[in-house]
């Protein structure tokens, strides 16, 4: 660790529909790799393991790449040190691991309704502690992509008995996701995304090795062979080959390119953007995993989508 300051990079000018593209597609990033680490999960592999082979092998990846080509981004100063920490404990560990308690409790689409209340926790942190000012039409997007995500999980269809241990782990995922949102927006003016991630990982990976000693994994579930299930039934991969997936498409990426759109959007407008991972979810369920899609669910994908069309608008 260098006591030297970070050198700051140039700001650099603002793109705002790069953002966008870029927070668009980590969403979709995200959403496949929902069905990925669903077909990990039936394994037998717990949510806990499966957040500490996320975490650990995002590190090893992105410190492997800075190492080769700019080292030099991978000095972290003092004061950096408590902002990364954190964002990679409470934001990047924390996201993953209440995330996956919700989904064993709840229903993924009523999991992510929930944690999807992140954004207008960033938004009502932008307004309150900021001071900032968030213009209506943003207050406006956020309620019809909370209707829209509403509506393609169903919870007016009625008969949905709900884990008060499962919404209490939903609700510290969304915490945990406007945490990660919130600090990578501070951190990111100085530092560039690749080193940010590198070290937030490297330190959710330390956390699990504490929570989860890595003597006691079980490593013979990663070198058998499973089923994609659902339409996929006939394909089988061994799952080591998926969990590799899950590392470079479901993890590296889309936080790259999630971080990266902070460069060119508030983090409020990245938020609603982001809250297209529910809508290709639900795709990639009924395509992949033969899971229902009717009218209604069709309806709040549009839904979702008109609310990121009207934040787009918002100056």
């Amino acid at each position: 660790m260098s006591e030297a300051p970070f050198p700051v990079p140039p700001a650099p000018r603002r793109r705002p529909r790069l953002g966008y593209l870029m927070a668009a597609t980590a969403a979709v990033l995200w959403g496949i790799n929902g069905g990925i680490s669903k077909t990990i999960l039936s394994t037998g592999l717990s949510s806990e393991r499966l957040a500490q082979v996320r975490s650990l092998g995002a590190a090893l990846a992105l410190v492997a790449i800075l190492a080769v080509v700019a080292p030099g981004r991978l000095r972290l100063t003092r004061r950096e040190l408590p902002f990364i920490v954190t964002f990679g404990v409470a934001g990047l560990a924390f996201v993953q691991w209440f995330y996956f308690l919700a989904i064993h409790r709840l229903a993924i689409g009523v999991a992510l309704l929930i944690e999807y209340l992140a954004p207008l926790l960033v938004a009502l942190w932008a307004r309150f502690f900021y001071k900032e000012t968030v213009r209506r039409r943003i207050w406006i997007a956020l309620g019809l992509a909370l209707t829209g995500l509403a509506l393609i999980v169903n919870v007016f269809g009625g008969g949905t008995s709900l884990s008060t241990a499962g919404v209490l782990f939903a609700l510290g995922g969304s915490l945990a996701y406007a945490t990660y949102v919130l600090l990578a927006e501070h951190v990111v003016g100085n530092r560039d995304p690749v080193s940010l991630l590198a070290w937030g990982f490297l330190f959710a990976s330390i956390f699990w090795a504490l929570l989860d000693p890595w003597w006691s994994f079980p490593g013979h579930l990663l070198t058998a062979t499973t089923s994609l299930h659902g339409n996929l039934h006939a394909w089988h991969l061994p799952v080591w080959v998926l969990a590799l997936l899950m590392i470079v498409v479901g993890t590296v990426a889309p936080f790259f390119l999630l971080i990266s759109a902070l460069r060119h959007l508030p983090a409020t407008r990245v938020g609603i953007v982001a809250m297209l991972e529910p809508v290709v979810g639900a795709v990639v369920g009924w395509a992949w995993l033969s899971e229902s899609l009717g009218g209604v669910q069709l309806v709040g994908a549009g839904v979702v989508l008109a609310a990121i069309g009207l934040a787009q608008t918002a100056r």
